[in-house]
């Protein structure tokens, strides 16, 4: 596996990938934007092949990240594809010094949280309501570096 930068040439596995794992999925034109994006930090996990593993996205903006997805294909699930992607976000936080890294999850999301807390990530609030389809409240997380 390697994490390398999202490019043109991932954005139809992409949104394969979110319609898959989200109920409210980005579209390939809003992954395409993200190229564009001065402030955008994505990485994708491929294999030896090039075929996407998941993909995870941040915004970089002042000395904050935010990331705004992690999606990992279901048949590479609970092989470390996430834990390695969000490693390399967190070093590219550690890089450009910035203060934290955070995220919303699903409370009821488990796994996810699960992942972000052994990766370090500490639980800072709830946002209610802020999830649809269906709503549900998220779970604020912080990476401080």
């Amino acid at each position: 596996m390697q994490i390398v930068p999202m490019a043109q040439r991932h954005i139809d596995a992409l949104a394969l990938l979110e319609r898959a794992c989200f109920s409210t999925p980005w579209s390939a034109e809003s992954l395409r934007e993200e190229l564009a994006n001065p402030h955008a930090v994505f990485r994708v996990a491929v294999d030896g092949s090039g075929t996407v593993l998941g993909y995870g996205g941040m915004h970089h903006l002042v000395d904050e990240g935010f990331i705004t997805n992690v999606a990992v294909t279901p048949a590479a699930r609970r092989t470390g594809v996430a834990k390695a992607i969000l490693a390399d976000l967190a070093a590219y936080g550690a890089e450009h010094s910035l203060y934290r890294i955070t995220l919303e999850v699903r409370v009821s999301n488990t796994p996810a949280i699960t992942l972000y807390e052994g990766a370090g990530y500490v639980r800072d609030g709830v946002r209610p309501g802020f999830y649809s389809h269906p709503t549900e409240d998220a779970a604020i997380y912080s990476l401080y570096f």
